[in-house]
């Protein structure tokens, strides 16, 4: 299993993000008058900074030899810009425009500004390390983001008529397992610490929590995009 991961991980990981993503394409013209286009937008956005990300491999004996001892021989950096801050804004202005109640808007909306602001300048303070870890405090601060913007919707959807027909709701499935990945993945920050090549054990624990978790989560979005209704919405 060890074996495995090491070599398959990536390439498992990658290949049910681009499903996610191409079905989101191919479907596009079903979900045009929606909100949802911009989550497609979204899928396609990852899927390109992915790919990106691979430039690591490149530098030991690739065309990018010429990036070896520099800050950019690891991808901490790519990683935590486009994901750990871009899919938190992005998530955060995704809700502002489906919500229906101002306070939760306006809410989510300042959360986001907030957010921005803070790990911007949380990031210009720690510049050095910016490029060799993950940033604890910025993962925490966009889970409980993600959980704002997972938890208004719920509460608008149990006190409304959608509440009957929420399983036929995109916006539900996107919901659903953006909360149950923030909430495998976050505890894992706490950790990072053990996160070194002597402790090949708690890597590859690591690894298959996040095997797990984005396969369930990106399966759940290729579905929701099938599966979907997308009059079945609030806007």
């Amino acid at each position: 299993m060890n074996e495995f991961l090491l070599e398959y991980n990536n390439t498992i990981t990658f290949c049910v993000e681009i499903l996610a993503a191409v079905t989101g394409l191919v479907l596009y013209n079903k979900y045009k008058p929606t909100a949802a286009t911009y989550f497609i937008y979204f899928l396609a956005y990852l899927s390109i900074c992915d790919v990106f990300n691979t430039y690591v491999y490149y530098i030991k004996d690739g065309f990018l030899y010429f990036l070896r001892g520099t800050v950019f021989i690891r991808n901490f950096w790519w990683t935590t810009l486009y994901w750990k801050i871009g899919a938190i804004l992005f998530f955060s202005f995704y809700y502002h425009g489906i919500l229906a109640n101002k306070i939760f808007k306006m809410i989510l909306k300042y959360s986001g500004y907030s957010f921005l602001i803070f790990s911007s300048i949380y990031v210009l303070y720690n510049w050095d390390a910016y490029f060799v870890q993950f940033f604890p405090i910025i993962s925490i601060l966009g889970a409980v983001i993600v959980f704002l913007c997972t938890a208004f919707y719920f509460f608008e959807i149990l006190n409304s008529e959608k509440i009957l027909t929420f399983y036929r709701s995109i916006n539900f499935y996107i919901s659903a397992a953006i909360f149950i990945w923030w909430l495998i993945i976050t505890p894992l920050v706490f950790y990072d610490i053990y996160n070194s090549r002597y402790d090949w054990n708690f890597i590859f624990l690591k690894w298959q929590i996040y095997l797990f978790a984005n396969i369930v989560m990106y399966l759940t979005f290729t579905f929701a995009l099938i599966f979907c209704n997308p009059d079945i919405d609030i806007q």
